[in-house]
């Protein structure tokens, strides 16, 4: 089993501030801490559970400034084999179509320089990324890939017989689907939480240098990455926090529990 764990690194958005976006619309990556996006953490923990399980090897694929090798770091003191950073001037300014696009040619050159064409390749992601929260590039990658996929993972059951067994949320529950493999699966933040770093792999890799690709070395063509490929344009970027006009506290009483359901009936 061979296993793609698509992981980002972020700006925090947790404060957002008005040096937060370039002139050119794009998000100012330099004004803001970066951080592993969490939902992909969760995407790597199910990945190290299937190694576990099979004896799966996981490669770390990411995009962005030479500075998001600290994703692929990180990946690998947690339990990932190796890593892949996908690094070009040509690739910035990326939306999620071109993101998606450029993915897609990584993983291609992945399955073609280790001749994986069958049943053993899965790949994982976060549902989404905190910087965009759009949930697109996953579902894009599987479109251009041509790859049946799976949204919502909670939690992957089994890989066998060609076959990932997963349980996905819903509105309303959660179901167990069955995807024939090859295929990707985007992972919620509800899943189970990454375990912590080893500390033998800390000191095994803190220096680890990882594979560099940039637009050539995956065959990208030019109108399809970067600022050139990307469509959406932004127009603003900034940080709004609600306020409450006025607030009560109620008790447990009678009178007040009358007196909240009484406002509720007004304003419905």
């Amino acid at each position: 089993m061979n296993i793609i764990v698509l992981a980002k690194q972020v700006p925090d958005t947790h404060n957002v501030g008005p040096d937060a976006m370039t002139a050119e619309g794009t998000v100012n990556r330099g004004a803001l801490p970066a951080v592993f996006n969490p939902e992909d953490l969760n995407a790597l923990e199910q990945a190290l559970r299937l190694k576990e399980r099979y004896g799966a090897s996981i490669t770390m694929l990411t995009m962005g400034l030479p500075k998001a090798a600290d994703v692929l770091r990180e990946g690998v003191f947690r339990g990932a084999d190796e890593g892949i950073l996908l690094t070009d001037r040509a690739l910035g300014g990326a939306d999620t179509l071109a993101t998606s696009y450029s993915l897609s040619q990584a993983i291609r050159k992945i399955r073609s320089d280790r001749g994986l064409s069958g049943e053993d390749f899965l790949i994982l992601c976060g549902r989404q990324a905190i910087d965009g929260d759009t949930a697109q590039v996953g579902p894009q990658v599987a479109e251009k890939l041509g790859l049946p996929q799976v949204t919502y993972v909670e939690e992957v059951l089994s890989v066998e017989d060609g076959v990932a067994r997963v349980r996905r949320h819903i509105d309303g529950g959660v179901e167990t689907v069955e995807c024939p493999l090859p295929c990707l699966l985007t992972v919620n933040g509800s899943a189970a939480t990454c375990r912590s770093r080893n500390v033998k792999r800390v000191m095994a890799n803190k220096h680890r240098e990882f594979t560099q690709w940039g637009a050539a070395d995956i065959a990208a063509d030019p109108a399809q990455i970067g600022k050139a490929g990307s469509p959406t344009n932004v127009k603003a970027v900034r940080n709004i926090v609600f306020k409450a006009k006025e607030s009560k506290t109620l008790t447990a009483s009678d009178e007040d529990i009358k007196t909240l359901v009484n406002e509720l009936r007004r304003v419905l």
